[in-house]
């Protein structure tokens, strides 16, 4: 499995990646997660605004932190 963070380094796109972390480990996955910072591979990811989190190469979540309870829905 892998997730993808998108986001500039923001606040909110720090809490997201931490939040997914929080959830991976609570799931006990081996998940490869990935930061993306650049706006133009955001671009082509489909991602307009951040923070946002893929799974899978499905957009899952987008100008939100999402909640642990989202990210286990996502990822079990």
């Amino acid at each position: 499995m892998n997730i993808k963070i998108c986001g500039p380094g923001c606040k909110k796109c720090e809490q997201a990646a931490e939040t997914v972390r929080e959830a991976v480990a609570e799931a006990g996955l081996e998940v490869e997660i990935e930061k993306i910072s650049d706006f133009a591979e955001m671009a082509k990811l489909g991602v307009l605004s951040t923070p946002a989190v893929i799974v899978d190469g499905q957009v899952k979540c987008v100008g939100k932190v999402p909640s642990k309870k989202e990210i286990l829905s996502w990822i079990a």
